[in-house]
């Protein structure tokens, strides 16, 4: 072979490396030209170090959290993808678990290998692998669903959370985007999820169902509606200095409705009253966690009138 063939296989080589991570896989280095000798014979020289079987580091053989995960998958091979936890820690929504490595194929495969977790699925969309920071990763949509499939709500529940702070998905894109996977393992408990970070009532709804609650836990007919320092509030106790605001869409909140609603509670704070808010979604499905936030509340601030 001539020296210019050589320099232009090992520079191909070195951009190959160079987009994956310091990582390459012996096919690729076979497809590039390189013999089976010639492979070895750089193993031997240390110029490429074996990480796993067909798996070589090239120039220097420390791992990084991008290269174990590059190599698993090019263990995988066609059609593999970063999936499941670890696809939630490369979005930046997850962690690990401890020593393993998750991925899926896109095919019907025994594939085994130590410290990685393959999962068959043929049935995975190609539309549903991409490409982040160089690593073909399941997207932001099946990588929740997966994770949800497999972990406490705990676990999914950070995860949404920090895909909305992340700006990767938000819960109402979500929702949106889970009628097209109806019936998949992950997508009921995620829906479960999402009912609390978008469930909301209308104005009417929200005062029927909230009346009995508050005359549950002993509180008078209250007020509503009413301008209380500054701010329209949902439902005002003028005697017990009490206030109660209501939130739809609580967990996706903009900067500024966030700012209004500090502003808004420090106002009844500063003057000598007590603001509590509740989630449309508590109103609706734990009227009894209201029931017992109203009861306590109205206790305290009676004890405090009496002294």
């Amino acid at each position: 072979m001539s020296e210019g063939r050589k320099y232009k296989r090992s520079k191909a080589a070195w951009e190959l490396a160079g987009r994956q991570h310091g990582v390459v896989a012996r096919r690729q280095l076979l497809a590039l030209g390189f013999s089976k000798r010639a492979i070895e014979h750089r193993v031997t020289r240390g110029r490429l170090h074996q990480v796993t079987p067909g798996v070589y580091a090239v120039g220097w053989p420390e791992m990084t959290g991008e290269r174990r995960w590059m190599t698993a998958v090019l263990v995988g091979g066609e059609g593999a993808a970063l999936s499941h936890r670890s696809a939630a820690a490369l979005w930046g929504v997850g962690a690990e678990k401890a020593g393993t490595t998750d991925i899926s194929v896109a095919r019907h495969t025994r594939l085994s290998r130590a410290g990685i977790r393959v999962r068959s699925r043929p049935a995975l969309d190609a539309a549903e692998v991409i490409s982040r920071r160089g690593i073909p990763v399941t997207d932001i949509v099946r990588t929740l669903i997966d994770v949800a499939a497999e972990s406490g709500l705990a676990v999914v529940e950070r995860a949404v959370n920090e895909a909305d702070k992340r700006n990767l998905i938000t819960p109402d894109a979500l929702r949106l985007r889970l009628i097209d996977h109806a019936g998949e393992a992950g997508v009921r408990p995620l829906r479960q999820l999402l009912d609390k970070y978008t469930f909301r009532l209308s104005d009417s709804d929200l005062e029927v169902l909230f009346r009995p609650i508050a005359e549950a836990a002993g509180l008078p007919v209250p007020l509503t509606k009413q301008i209380v320092n500054g701010f329209e509030v949902d439902f005002f106790w003028a005697d017990l200095g009490l206030v109660v605001e209501t939130d739809g869409l609580r967990y996706h909140r903009t900067p500024s409705t966030q700012t209004r609603d500090a502003r808004r509670d420090r106002a009844h704070i500063l003057a000598g009253m007590t603001p509590l808010r509740f989630t449309h979604y508590e109103i609706k499905r734990e009227p009894h966690r209201v029931r017992g936030a109203l009861k306590h509340a109205a206790r305290l601030l009676r004890e405090r009138k009496q002294l």
